[in-house]
C-alpha cells in the first residue's frame, strides 16, 4: 500500500487475517522462564494448586512452555471482529514534526470501549470462566483500563465481576470507576477494610494509597474464599501474554504486506501484557535467527522494576498470598508515589520479560513523568490522538529514537504500542499543565529497604 507523503494512511487486515492462533514465545525460548513456586513449599506449583485460584484451561496455558501456537477458540474469535484487527498506523506528522528520516509506525489499540489492549485478554480469560461454569471473577486493576475491559467482558458473557482498584487510582479517575459500574462491575477501592490481607495491609501501611500489588492481594483473597469464583490478572502472567500476543502477529502481518522490515520496536513496561504482546512474534523471528531487532520496553523512573530492580524470586502481591515468581521486583512491599500519574506500577515484571532481558535479549529504559507527558501533548497537537499516560512511555522513546535517527542520518522503522486512549486520565494532564506535576524518583536507600524482605 502506498500513500502520498505527509497524508496519514491506516493499515486494515481483512478479517481474514485475523490471527487464529495466540503464539506462545516461550516455546522458542532456549532459557525457559522460571517455574512458580508455592509459597508455603517452595516447590514449583502442580496444577492442582494453580486450579484453587485461576481457571483450568488458564492454568495449562500458564504451564505451557512447548506448543508454539495455541488456538483461538471461535467464540473469542467472534468477539474480536467487534474492534480487531487494530489500525497500524505511519506517523507522518509527527516525523514531519520532528523533522526525522526515521519511518514511525504505531499499533493503535485503543479502537474500543474499554479503550485499550487489555480486552484482548479480558474475553479471553472470561470465555474460559464461563465455559468452566463459574458464578465469576475477581481481579484488581490499577489505571483501570484492565478493570474497564473485564467488566465488559463479564457482561458479555454474563458473569459477576468484582475488581479491587488502586486507591489512588480509585479516588483520581471517577468516570473510569463508572464505566466499570456501567457495565454492572463491583468496584472497592485497595486497600480495603472488605478483606483480611486489606485489613492487614492498612494496618502496617496506615494511610497508603494502594498498589497493584495491594490489589492483587484481596483479589485473589476474594476468589477462593467464594464458591464459583476464580481469579484473573490483566498483565504479568505468562498466559496473558499470550492472549495479547494477537497485537504483535498483526503487526507482523501488516508490516509485511507493507514490505516494511521494523528495526526498532518499542513499549511501555508495568507488568508486561502490552510490551509482550507487541514484541512477541518478532522476538519468535530473533530467537529463532530468522531476523533481527532492537526491543526496547519503557518504564516509569517512579516504578523502575526492569533497570534498577533485582532478578529474583519474590511475591506477586503485598500480602504474599500468591506464588512466588522468579522475575525483576522492587519488592513485594514496594508502593510507588501517588503522584504517579500512569497505571505502570507493579512492583515487579513478566517472567518471561524478565527472562529475555536477562539474557540481553531486549533493551530497558527508565522516564520521568514530566518528560512523558511533555511527549503525550506533542503527539497530541500533531497526530490527533490523546493519549494515555502508559502509552505515552512508548511515545517518549521513539520521540527520542527518531532524533537519534536525525543526530545519525539514519533512515530506520520504528514501530511502537499506542496502547489505549488518555480521556479518563485528564486529572494527570490538569497536573501537568499547571505545572503540578512532580518526578518522584525511589533513592537507592528506599530500594535497598524493599530489597532486604525478599524471599
Amino acid at each position: 500500500m502506498m500513500a502520498k507523503p505527509g497524508i496519514p494512511y491506516k493499515t486494515y487486515l481483512p478479517e481474514d487475517q485475523l490471527p487464529t492462533a495466540w503464539y506462545n514465545v516461550r516455546a522458542d525460548m532456549k532459557n525457559k522462564p522460571a517455574p512458580l513456586l508455592n509459597p508455603q513449599t517452595r516447590q514449583p506449583c502442580t496444577p492442582e494448586e494453580l486450579g484453587h485460584v485461576f481457571c483450568d484451561e488458564l492454568v495449562k496455558q500458564e504451564l505451557d512452555n512447548e506448543n508454539p501456537w495455541i488456538e483461538i477458540p471461535k467464540a473469542i474469535r467472534d468477539f474480536y471482529y467487534m474492534y480487531r484487527p487494530s489500525p497500524l498506523v505511519r506517523a507522518y506528522y509527527l516525523e514531519k514534526a520532528l523533522g526525522t528520516p526515521a519511518h514511525i509506525y504505531y499499533k493503535f489499540e485503543g479502537n474500543n470501549t474499554s479503550g485499550s489492549h487489555k480486552l484482548n485478554s479480558a474475553i479471553a480469560q472470561a470465555y474460559y470462566a464461563k465455559a468452566q461454569g463459574l458464578k465469576g471473577v475477581t481481579t484488581e486493576t490499577g489505571a483501570g483500563q484492565w478493570g474497564t475491559a473485564l467488566a465488559m467482558a463479564c457482561a458479555f458473557f454474563g458473569l459477576d465481576c468484582q475488581v479491587y482498584m488502586v486507591k489512588c487510582s480509585y479516588e483520581q479517575k471517577p468516570f473510569r470507576r463508572e464505566v466499570m459500574r456501567t457495565y454492572g462491575a463491583n468496584v472497592t477501592p485497595s486497600p480495603s477494610d472488605t478483606t483480611k490481607v486489606g485489613r492487614q495491609i492498612l494496618a502496617e501501611h496506615p494511610g497508603t494509597t494502594g498498589s497493584l500489588g495491594c490489589a492483587i492481594s484481596e483479589a485473589v483473597e476474594a476468589a477462593v474464599s467464594q464458591e464459583g469464583y476464580r481469579y484473573v490478572l490483566g498483565s504479568v502472567l505468562s498466559q496473558v501474554l499470550l492472549h495479547q500476543s494477537v497485537v504483535g502477529l498483526e503487526t507482523q502481518t501488516a508490516l509485511r504486506n507493507l514490505g516494511v522490515k521494523a528495526d526498532v520496536i518499542i513499549g511501555c513496561a508495568g507488568g508486561g501484557s502490552n510490551l509482550g504482546g507487541l514484541i512477541s512474534p518478532f522476538m519468535g523471528e530473533k530467537l529463532r535467527g530468522e531476523a533481527d531487532y532492537r526491543f526496547i520496553a519503557v518504564e516509569p523512573a517512579s516504578c523502575p522494576s526492569l533497570t534498577r530492580g533485582r532478578y529474583a524470586y519474590d511475591y506477586c502481591d503485598t500480602g504474599r498470598v500468591c506464588p512466588l515468581a522468579k522475575m525483576y521486583t522492587l519488592g513485594a512491599d514496594f508502593i510507588p508515589s501517588p503522584n504517579h500519574a500512569g497505571g505502570l506500577r507493579y512492583h515487579g515484571m513478566s517472567s518471561i520479560l524478565s527472562q529475555l532481558y536477562d539474557d540481553h535479549l531486549m533493551e530497558a529504559r527508565s522516564v520521568t513523568q514530566t518528560e512523558v507527558f511533555e511527549a503525550a501533548e506533542y503527539f497530541a497537537r500533531v497526530e490527533g490522538i490523546l493519549p494515555a499516560p502508559e502509552s505515552s512511555h512508548a511515545i517518549r522513546a521513539a520521540i527520542d529514537e527518531a532524533n537519534r535517527c536525525t543526530r545519525e542520518g539514519k533512515t530506520e522503522n520504528i514501530v511502537f504500542g499506542l496502547t489505549g486512549t488518555g480521556y479518563f486520565d485528564m486529572v494527570a494532564y490538569q497536573r501537568y499543565n499547571d505545572g503540578e506535576m512532580s518526578d518522584y524518583v525511589p533513592t537507592d536507600a528506599d530500594l535497598e529497604a524493599s530489597f532486604q524482605k525478599l524471599p
